[in-house]
């Protein structure tokens, strides 16, 4: 029985999604496809009819990461919000549904350069939306400033979360402390 052109697509789109979530939450390396395909609602052997490896697969769910942080990026209303949304608790306890940035930074290092180039097209996105919402300074300050504002955003998520279950109350001083010190620096 044929699949008709728009249920491939949605199928693609539902083990992109899955996918995406699953690398988030738990990292590349430590998730299979037979996993995502089963979170997807599809079978093991559909993997290869959307996607040569899991390679492939790692590159276009950190696509799809990075379109819906960019998304959640572009509708806030201010720096200020980006901020308190990012450097929040909620971001740090459900890395699934957060960003690729502080989700799978350190992990990226260590896979193939065509993963690191979509890592560093995504990482080079959002530091274009943080530099277009800075005011003041010449262009070459605006995105030194962004480049340090979305490393001290990525940073201080990626120690909060790193702690959080040994030392809870350092966790939440982090993430507020980080948001203070941008708030400051960055006039939002």
């Amino acid at each position: 029985m044929r699949v008709s052109k728009a249920k491939v697509a949605e199928h693609h789109g539902s083990i992109l999604q899955s996918a995406s979530r699953l690398f988030r939450a738990r990292g590349i390396d430590a998730v299979g496809v037979a996993e995502i395909m089963q979170a997807s609602g599809l079978t093991h052997g559909a993997f290869y009819g959307h996607f040569r490896s899991k390679a492939e697969l790692a590159g276009a769910a950190c696509r799809t990461a990075f379109t819906q942080t960019l998304a959640k990026w572009e509708s806030a209303p201010s720096l200020s919000v980006i901020f308190d949304r990012y450097l929040s608790g909620a971001h740090r306890d459900t890395p699934g549904e957060g960003c690729a940035l502080s989700a799978l930074g350190a992990e990226i290092a260590r896979h193939d350069t065509d993963i690191q180039k979509d890592f560093a097209a995504g990482l080079k996105a959002c530091i274009a939306q943080v530099e277009a919402r800075l005011e003041g300074g010449d262009p070459a300050e605006r995105r030194a400033r962004a480049i340090a504002t979305v490393s001290a955003m990525v940073g201080a998520v990626s120690l909060a979360r790193a702690v959080k279950e040994a030392d809870a109350p350092l966790s939440d001083e982090i993430l507020a402390s980080v948001r203070a010190a941008l708030r400051e620096t960055a006039g939002a």
